[in-house]
């Protein structure tokens, strides 16, 4: 998670167990307009079978997401818009059933539109051999054949209308995208694996998982920059402890985060 960061520093943000392993979240923000409900990624799920769940150290065995979203009053089939930021099997296999042995998974959300940039379906179609691991193929094919997949190219969809705006980002993965929406106290955005956690925010510190680093940098930097003049906020899918900060930037062009809000709920966004 720390790519070429020696444990010494790493380990002052985040305290490994005797598997070298750390405490990650896999965060979904939902958005909830005067008449429908916008959902953000929908974190790993519960769709992998016990040798995978112990492998990533994923200690639940339920659905979280869908436990989270019926203690706000709600069903997956409730969501109108689900917006993926790429097809990674932490940030989105939450949209599949839990695994039950010998039943293939099917898709949740049957009343939502997908929304997901061309770049990243081609890739997740297509994976290169370094991160083929990181996709599944099932989803892809059940996405693709649900008739509600709405694929953008732009900075906008319009399924989402121009409220929404959209940041692309290739150094993670090709064709990231970047959510912004314009929350009560300012621009807000959904920083996916760009800036995972509040760790993140620092400019050199990447993840191994990343395609290509320096690239994933200087697109990190632009992005801080631009959040730190308009006083905007990041939100964070993989800090554990942070939901969401604002982002910070000192006379000596050091980025940091401030106003961290640790879970989100009501008008807070």
């Amino acid at each position: 998670m720390f790519g070429n960061a020696p444990k010494a520093l790493w380990e002052r943000w985040a305290a490994a167990d005797d598997r070298n392993r750390i405490n990650l979240a896999c965060r979904a923000l939902l958005i909830q307009e005067s008449k429908r409900l916008v959902l953000l990624e929908t974190g790993v799920g519960a769709f992998f079978g016990p040798k995978l769940r112990d492998r990533f150290g994923i200690n639940e065995t339920q659905h979280v997401l869908l436990d989270s979203l019926a203690a706000h009053g709600f069903s997956h089939e409730d969501i109108d818009v689900v917006v993926l930021s790429h097809l990674h099997f932490d940030h989105a296999g939450g949209l599949l059933t839990a695994h039950t042995d010998g039943t293939p998974p099917q898709l949740l959300f049957p009343n939502a539109r997908y929304v997901v940039g061309e770049t990243a379906w081609n890739r997740a179609n297509r994976p290169h051999t370094r991160d083929k691991a990181s996709f599944i193929p099932v989803l892809n094919e059940l996405l693709a054949r649900s008739g509600r997949l709405d694929i953008v190219t732009g900075k906008h969809s319009e399924i989402l209308g121009p409220d929404y705006r959209f940041h692309t980002s290739h150094g993670h993965t090709p064709g990231m995208l970047l959510t912004e929406f314009d929350g009560s106290l300012g621009p807000v955005v959904f920083a996916a694996d760009l800036v995972p956690g509040r760790a993140w925010v620092h400019r050199s510190i990447t993840m191994g998982y990343d395609r290509f680093p320096e690239q994933l940098i200087d697109e990190k930097s632009t992005l801080l920059q631009s959040l730190a003049k308009r006083s905007g906020r990041l939100f964070f899918t993989h800090d554990p402890s942070a939901a969401m900060a604002r982002v910070t930037q000192d006379e000596n062009g050091r980025f940091g985060s401030t106003q961290v809000v640790d879970i989100l709920s009501g008008d807070v966004a």
